[in-house]
């Protein structure tokens, strides 16, 4: 797509770019996914933001306004809320579009200069999914392979577009049957990934690694606030609990009476399986 019009350029210019990533062969031996590598002529992005207009303004989209998430700018779908998921580390993870008929997560990776990433992702989902006991199937979409899968909590649909040196997923996740190819939500989904813009920067990050999300500033300023009055309320809810009673003279004390033994808690794990991963 937007690789083939970028090396022209560098062929033209005779300047080689100079910001490597640690390429990886793309896997040939998948025959399952051999008849969903066709793109169709798809009428729009996702777009590269150094193949657009010098000077323009990236959060102007085609029918509405683009939020800008530092390595990706997303259309807003008019009544769409943001749901943002914090890393353990208090920086932003992603950020969901959480729509009347479903959520719609769209994030970009960086990739090689040529295309193929999406195939050895979508059949490494594909198989992820499926030790999960997941029901997996792949369709052909716009930008070709899209990867289906029901689970017991979602049906989950993976669309993914190889750039030049980032590819873009897209995880678009419903309720049991409102998740198909005509239905509304991938209709919303996949018009959102037409109006995307990827920013790639010059870093040197290895493949199939996460770009970073920024959020706007009022945004973050807000997520902040909502911190700070949560623990607000946790601090008060502690002091607002009655103190211990002193033992009287003459009683038993409590801490020196005989208790039951503890019950051993179960623990959580800290990753959770390759399905709620994936599913995020």
């Amino acid at each position: 797509m937007f690789g083939r019009r970028k090396k022209e350029k560098e062929a033209e210019d005779g300047r080689p770019d100079v910001f490597e990533d640690a390429d990886t062969d793309a896997a040939d031996d998948d025959t399952e996914f051999d008849d969903f590598d066709a793109v169709t002529e798809v009428d729009g992005g996702p777009y590269d933001a150094d193949d657009l207009e010098s000077g323009a303004d990236l959060t102007v989209g085609e029918v509405g306004t683009r939020l800008d998430l530092g390595s990706v700018l997303v259309p807003m779908p008019q009544g769409a809320q943001l749901q943002v998921e914090m890393a353990p580390d208090g920086s932003p993870q992603a950020v969901h579009l959480v729509t009347q008929h479903g959520r719609v997560t769209v994030a970009a990776y960086a990739a090689p200069k040529s295309p193929g990433q999406w195939r050895e992702v979508a059949g490494d989902l594909a198989e992820s999914l499926r030790n999960d006991n997941a029901t997996v199937s792949v369709e052909s979409g716009p930008w070709g392979r899209e990867v289906f899968a029901v689970t017991p909590n979602a049906d989950l649909r993976f669309i993914g577009v190889d750039g030049y040196r980032w590819m873009v997923r897209c995880v678009v996740a419903g309720p049991s049957g409102g998740n198909t190819s005509d239905s509304e939500l991938v209709a919303t989904a996949r018009a959102i990934l037409r109006d995307t813009v990827v920013k790639r920067g010059n870093e040197p990050n290895p493949v199939r690694t996460p770009l970073p999300v920024v959020l706007p500033e009022a945004l973050a300023q807000q997520l902040a606030a909502a911190h700070q009055q949560q623990l607000a309320q946790q601090q008060g809810a502690t002091a607002q609990q009655p103190a211990p009673q002193q033992p009287g003279p003459g009683s038993q004390d409590e801490s020196q009476a005989p208790q039951p033994p503890a019950q051993p808690q179960q623990r959580r794990g800290e990753s959770g399986s390759a399905m709620q991963q994936l599913g995020r």
